[in-house]
C-alpha cells in the first residue's frame, strides 16, 4: 500500500496597501521607508513615509526605517522641509 503526500508550496502573503491614495501589493512584510517611497514613484531621499492609523495616530518613517506592513495600512509621503535660519 503506497500513500500518497500532498506538498503545498507555501506562497508568498500578498498585503495590499495604499500610499498617497494609490494602491500597492507586496509580498514581504518587512520593507525600508525608502524602498516604499520608491514603489510609489517618489525618491527616498527627501520624502518621509506616515502610516495614517485609526483614530488619527500617525507613525512616521525615514527613509532608512524600517517599516512593517500589514494588510490595509495607509501611507502617506511627507515632504521634509528644510529649515530657514
Amino acid at each position: 500500500m503506497t500513500t500518497e503526500v500532498a506538498t503545498t508550496s507555501k506562497r508568498p502573503d500578498r498585503i495590499e496597501i495604499t500610499i498617497d491614495g494609490r494602491a500597492f501589493t507586496v509580498e514581504e512584510r518587512h520593507h525600508i521607508a525608502g524602498e516604499l517611497l520608491t514603489l510609489a514613484g517618489l525618491p527616498a531621499t527627501g520624502y518621509d513615509l506616515t502610516r495614517v492609523g485609526k483614530h488619527g495616530k500617525v507613525e512616521t518613517f525615514r527613509d532608512t526605517q524600517k517599516v512593517n506592513v500589514k494588510n490595509g495600512d495607509i501611507f502617506v509621503s511627507v515632504h521634509q522641509q528644510a529649515t530657514v535660519a
